[in-house]
């Protein structure tokens, strides 16, 4: 589970819900939220959003976790840093993906789990 200092674990889609605020804080282009309960084993809710350079992707990466280190929670792992095209940030129940635009297109997360619902 993602590392918590004490009290009960915030849900996944509380942490979706607040890595989107936190994300547009900082101006991340395009967020969404999508729910895999039930399509995948792996989280419950992938939020996934852009950056428009690599300084924006990392300011992205390094407030979102920032704000839920002030929380006391803590990302089970983070991948991506150095590159900044494709940040990820690990918190079990919801994954955050920080994309520059052409990892993006590239990837697409979005129609690849298009089955999904968005929550607004």
């Amino acid at each position: 589970m993602a590392q918590r200092k004490a009290g009960p674990l915030p849900s996944g889609e509380e942490i979706a819900r607040r890595s989107r605020e936190f994300l547009g804080e900082k101006l991340a282009r395009d967020i969404v939220i999508l729910d895999l309960r039930g399509l995948s084993t792996i989280t419950d809710y992938f939020v996934i959003c852009s950056g428009e350079s690599h300084r924006q992707i990392k300011t992205l990466a390094a407030y979102c976790m920032e704000r839920f280190e002030q929380a006391g929670l803590k990302a089970t792992h983070v991948e991506g840093l150095d590159e900044s095209r494709w940040v990820v940030l690990d918190y079990i129940v919801a994954i955050v993906h920080i994309f520059d635009t052409e990892a993006r297109e590239l990837y697409d997360l979005d129609r690849l789990w298009g089955d999904a619902p968005r929550i607004e």
